[in-house]
């Protein structure tokens, strides 16, 4: 089978490797699509440690092509997304049946798991409820599917926050009571202005960007949640810290370790998937070949105008 090689900067290979065998709890899985993840771009930026290989990729979809002898649940031919810490951008995955979830009958490029989790775990953990004033800082894939979910909670505003016009287009579509163009605009003023001067009972900071955490304290009121969904790479990051001790805020560190808590997250993010309550129409923009993933991979670096998420995806039989 063919995988990707991460060799040095800016350089993943496309490499023959052994079609991976399964453990008794395991299925093999024929991989659709593989998203490109910004946890992933450092990495590809910067490179290995010399002499390492790394194999990224974690966010596959995919259908069940062999299973293992105590597996009942999933069946060959089922259309599933599952959860792998590497090696995702190949034509095969093994993975622990557990670790696999029902696709529903839509796009199975769409159906990426990994960071569904990822927001409904957010939501949850931030504590969305009905009424609240929610600012969502970042426009892109991740701020889109958080918009997306907090939504279900029933918010009485949800504002989004980009400095991308086509960013905040799509965040209108997708059902923003108000948007801020940060260049043109004070994101801070516009919520004081919507809530009475009191802020946004919840912020989630969606970039990765010092700017966009600075900005949370200005947006949240007294005793309200910062949540941080953005992956923060690169320089360290600094918050005023006595400023935020003072007005109480509640900090979510929207990341998660804990298996059990990804493996619920997967399974609410997929059943809202497969039943038809969070749609993933428009949120996969730009699609490449595996042979083309170092452009995937450029293009999630430089973002161009429509850009949301690139995947990987592979021919199928």
């Amino acid at each position: 089978m063919r995988i990707a090689a991460l060799r040095g900067r800016e350089t993943l290979e496309v490499e023959q490797a052994p079609v991976p065998s399964i453990e008794p709890d395991e299925v093999l899985v024929r991989v659709v699509a593989s998203g490109v993840c910004a946890s992933e771009l450092e990495p590809w930026l910067t490179g290995p440690p010399v002499g390492e290989v790394r194999y990224p990729g974690h966010e596959v979809s995919g259908v069940v092509v062999e299973i293992g002898a105590e597996v009942t649940v999933p069946a060959v031919g089922d259309r599933v997304g599952v959860w792998v810490t590497e090696r995702g951008f190949a034509e095969y995955v093994a993975v622990r049946a557990a670790y696999c979830f029902p696709a529903g009958d839509g796009r199975l490029d769409e159906a990426l798991a990994e960071p569904i989790a990822c927001s409904v775990n957010a939501v949850e953990a931030a504590d969305v409820r009905l009424g609240d004033d929610v600012v969502i800082i970042g426009a892109g894939f991740m701020g889109n599917l958080v918009q997306k979910l907090a939504a279900l909670r029933g918010p009485r505003h949800l504002i989004v926050a980009d400095a991308r016009a086509d960013a905040l287009e799509r965040a209108v579509r997708l059902g923003a009571t108000r948007t801020v163009d940060v260049t043109k605009e004070s994101l801070p003023e516009v919520v004081r202005s919507l809530t009475g001067g009191r802020g946004a009972d919840i912020t989630f900071e969606c970039t990765g960007t010092q700017r966009a955490l600075t900005v949370c304290g200005d947006t949240t009121r007294m005793s309200g949640t910062i949540a941080i969904v953005g992956f923060h790479q690169g320089a360290d990051r600094s918050i005023p810290l006595a400023s935020w001790n003072w007005m109480a805020f509640r900090v979510v560190n929207a990341h998660f370790r804990d298996v059990a808590v990804i493996m619920r997250g997967m399974s609410v993010g997929m059943r809202l998937l497969a039943g038809g309550v969070l749609s993933m129409d428009g949120l996969v923009s730009h699609r490449f070949p595996l042979e083309e993933i170092n452009t995937a991979f450029a293009t999630l670096r430089d973002k161009p105008d429509g850009f949301v998420k690139a995947v990987v995806t592979f021919p199928q039989p």
